[in-house]
């Protein structure tokens, strides 16, 4: 058998994702905070790019909520159409109550974009630190601890290790963490949960033998084993019912009220109110929204008078500048499309609450608006809705479907939930429900649900188990 080489032609078909495909796809993912930053990034690199801030002459205005511009005659080509299944041209939404109008008015009112800004919990003990502290090495020391704590004003060093780098004795140490513990707030520079209480407790002048026993004792207080507490602090119902009272009243996390973080305001990305006619209207939240504008009057002042390599830059400006457009404009028509599908699908929900919540997953709302299921995965990333009944993740209305008993409708997870949590909230202390009684009832319901799935379900929702709410029920009933 010869070998020999030979020439042939072949034709194939191939998908190829470009890079302006990749921009489109990153930008529908995007939250509303990281679509500004990336906004902003192009707006320094692209000069003929600019944020809308009223008329402005020489502009020519891309709306990305108005119908598509006409491709450029300096555009290579024709635009790829970043994501499947998109409407023709002037189409609407897939449902005819859905439309775009500004944030900020009705029933959403606007909110503001900065928040006050308040004393960092640094700069609040650095200050003691310099009104208390007159020893420069102590000094320094307390700044070190400073520097220690995590965001909840929890001292997170090893004081040993810490001697060792600073090269002092450890009992200076413990000397200077001592009077930083007297500082505002109480319970700061604590070492763990029992030291922070008992710093409190001990500014309350409370901190006595049975306190000190019940701090001893936080797990039995936690699993609400109420009669082994009243053993181990050798008290009675009534005394430790009001010893708990206190510990409640108490501050945990004393530095959180301090963060250094600035706290992000929350801005909805769609709103949904009722329509005037009936029905739900679906809207994008204009703040939500970047407003580009193309600067077409320098883009020909530099192809005017500009040298061929200017030319050429401007020219591949442009193109950015009206793919990012129309980028921007088919995000939010499929970011308004799936949510409209949303609002469809899930309808008793606003009506009714959670427990009328159905269930839903990502094929459906693809088949529904015409797309591929992780378009809508990308549509949904990190979005939100607010409602008449509050802010939600768009992800908060994808539940899975839990099998109705004699063949019935399925019902959402989260309805089930919801209804689990309102059986153990009704219950009387003398006739707690049980995981197998919970099946019962909601077999009843024509739900049909393993006892391991409650179970489950209830530690989710951070509900203790029967045994654990009958004791906590019987020492409520005894004080």
């Amino acid at each position: 058998m010869a070998l020999s080489a030979k020439l042939q032609l072949r034709q194939s078909q191939s998908l190829v994702i470009t890079p302006q495909l990749m921009q489109a796809i990153r930008l529908l993912q995007m939250s509303g905070l990281e679509l500004d930053r990336f906004i902003e990034a192009e707006l320094e690199q692209n000069p003929l790019l600019e944020r809308e801030e009223g008329e402005m002459d020489g502009f020519e205005q891309q709306d990305p909520l108005a119908e598509r511009a006409a491709d450029d005659e300096q555009a290579s080509g024709e635009p790829v159409d970043p994501y499947e299944g998109n409407d023709e041209e002037g189409a609407g939404p897939s449902w005819d109550s859905a439309r775009l109008q500004p944030a900020g008015h009705g029933e959403f009112p606007g909110i503001e974009d900065r928040l006050a800004a308040e004393e960092s919990l640094e700069a609040l003990l650095e200050r003691q630190i310099d009104n208390t502290i007159a020893d420069p090495t102590d000094r320094f020391i307390a700044r070190v601890l400073v520097g220690r704590l995590d965001q909840a004003g929890y001292l997170v060093a090893d004081l040993a290790a810490l001697a060792v780098e600073l090269a002092v004795p450890e009992a200076r140490i413990e000397a200077v963490l001592g009077r930083c513990q007297t500082f505002e707030p109480t319970g700061v520079f604590a070492r763990s949960l029992r030291e922070c209480l008992a710093l409190q407790l001990v500014e309350k002048n409370r901190l006595d033998p049975a306190m000190q026993a019940l701090l001893a004792n936080l797990d039995l207080l936690a699993s609400r084993n109420l009669a082994a507490l009243r053993l181990a602090c050798g008290v009675d119902a009534e005394d430790l019912a009001e010893m708990i009272a206190e510990i409640r009243a108490l501050h945990p996390k004393p530095g959180a009220d301090y963060s250094s973080e600035p706290v992000a305001t929350l801005i909805p990305d769609v709103l949904v109110r009722r329509a005037p006619a009936g029905g739900w209207q679906v809207e994008l939240n204009e703040a939500t929204l970047p407003r580009v504008l193309v600067d077409r009057t320098s883009y020909a002042a530099f192809t005017r008078k500009g040298d061929e390599q200017s030319r050429r830059f401007v020219t591949d400006c442009l193109q950015k500048a009206n793919w990012l457009v129309r980028s921007l404009d088919q995000r939010s028509r499929t970011i308004l499309k799936v949510a409209t599908e949303i609002v469809r699908q899930q309808d008793g929900f606003l009506v009714h609450g959670v427990c009328a919540l159905r269930p839903l997953n990502l094929r459906m709302v693809a088949d529904a608006v015409g797309v591929h299921e992780s378009t809508v995965s990308r549509a949904i990333a990190g979005k939100t809705m607010a409602t008449p009944r509050g802010i939600f993740e768009l992800k908060f209305f994808f539940s899975t479907a839990l099998p109705a008993s004699g063949g019935g409708e399925a019902h959402s997870a989260e309805a089930v939930k919801h209804r689990i949590r309102a059986l153990i909230a009704g219950e009387r202390p003398d006739a707690v429900l049980s995981d197998d009684a919970i099946v019962d009832v909601l077999e009843k319901d024509g739900i049909e649900l393993a006892r391991r799935t409650v179970a489950k379900y209830r530690e989710m929702m951070g509900i203790p188990s029967s045994v654990q709410r009958r004791r906590e029920k019987r020492a409520n009933l005894a004080s």
